[in-house]
């Protein structure tokens, strides 16, 4: 089995925002190369699709495949638990 990263990321954010580039950088360490961005500063129409999908406001808020992780603490704490990697891992 390998330790791959299969999972499609998906990250609701802006260009100022610091959680957003912290939870980048958590990401990138954990062997993701992309993260479908889309930003809700450029894109408002996609704030209220966010706010809708998510039912919260204020960004990053991270799609793992389908799974709502939640913004940068939440991510963080998935981290912490040990829950992170298998969402990015997961077989097909």
């Amino acid at each position: 089995m390998s330790d791959a990263i299969v999972a499609l990321v998906t990250m609701y954010s802006t260009g100022v925002c610091p959680y957003c580039i912290r939870a980048e950088q958590l990401l990138t360490q954990r062997g993701v190369a992309k993260i479908d961005k889309i930003r809700v500063d450029l894109q408002p129409e996609r704030r209220e699709e966010m706010m809708t999908r998510t039912g919260r406001r204020t960004v990053p808020q991270i799609y793992i495949d389908d799974t709502h992780v939640g913004g940068f603490d939440d991510l963080s704490a998935l981290d912490r638990a040990g829950g992170l990697m298998p969402l990015l891992t997961r077989s097909a």
